[in-house]
């Protein structure tokens, strides 16, 4: 059995297509991983992401994803309805399938 962990990172950016394409973008370039859902929302300025991939390829993917956020968000201008830590505020992650305890540190 494949072995997949979900991730839900949370950017600190919604209105913006451009910056969640190329976050969306950054994340779809790593095999193995599949992007499930993008929800950006206006009022919060913040998208929620979901994908899933075997855990190399998920962690690889949040770094990746993570890292062009911070490139490309300027968290001094950046405005919404919920307070924000980061140009990425969390990273959750969760076991999908055929993992007892992921030791994945997203």
């Amino acid at each position: 059995m494949k072995k997949l962990i979900e991730c839900v990172p949370n950017f600190s950016e919604g209105r913006d297509q451009n910056v969640i394409r190329q976050i969306t973008d950054a994340i779809e370039s790593v095999d193995g991983v599949s992007l499930l859902d993008v929800d950006p929302g206006a009022s919060t300025n913040r998208t929620v992401v979901t994908f899933v991939g075997d855990p190399d390829a998920a962690v690889e993917a949040a770094f990746r994803a993570i890292r062009k956020a911070a490139e490309l968000i300027d968290m001094r201008k950046q405005k919404g309805a919920h307070p924000r830590m980061g140009a990425t505020d969390v990273c959750g992650q969760a076991r999908r399938r055929g993992i007892e305890n992921p030791g994945v540190p997203l």
